[in-house]
């Protein structure tokens, strides 16, 4: 495990909220110069503790609106590699998660229509039981991880 100082944890909700953010902005919240800035961020880098910068992107304006949640049960757990495998070769799924409880995968889909979506169950169905919930709205689509969160 990494240890972050208050600094870094500040860096870190600042990346998280604009990740575009020039070092020298970020040095001037935070007390620091851009060299140190950048230093820190490399080392975050360098730690793993950044893995990435995205771009959040409005899926409704190109041609997706419709996000729904796909539960799998397998039967046993016989089937989990394949349909592991056969969800990352779906453009459609952009999140795949293993899960405990009585479902072994939960995934998030972006499609067209409701037939895309019955498109998307029906190349899912010969790997398990499946449930699908459409999403409604995302009060918190996604959070940022604080110093106060890491407690």
């Amino acid at each position: 495990m990494t240890a972050l100082d208050h600094l870094d944890w500040v860096i870190l909700e600042l990346l998280q909220t604009n990740a575009r953010m020039p070092f020298s902005e970020i040095g001037r919240q935070v007390g620091l110069s851009q060299p140190a800035v950048a230093e820190r961020v490399r080392r975050l880098e360098a730690e793993g503790v950044i893995c990435g910068y995205h771009a959040e992107i409005n899926t409704e304006l190109i041609g997706h609106p419709i996000t729904a949640i796909i539960r799998i049960s397998t039967p046993g757990g016989i089937h989990s590699d394949r349909a592991a495998a056969h969800a990352a070769s779906m453009r459609e799924i952009i999140e795949c998660h293993k899960v405990t409880g009585s479902d072994c995968f939960v995934m998030k889909v972006l499609v067209k229509s409701i037939k895309h979506l019955e498109s998307v169950i029906d190349q899912l169905s010969p790997f398990g039981t499946l449930n699908s919930s459409i999403v409604l709205d995302s009060p918190i689509k996604s959070r940022i991880f604080t110093e106060d969160s890491a407690r």
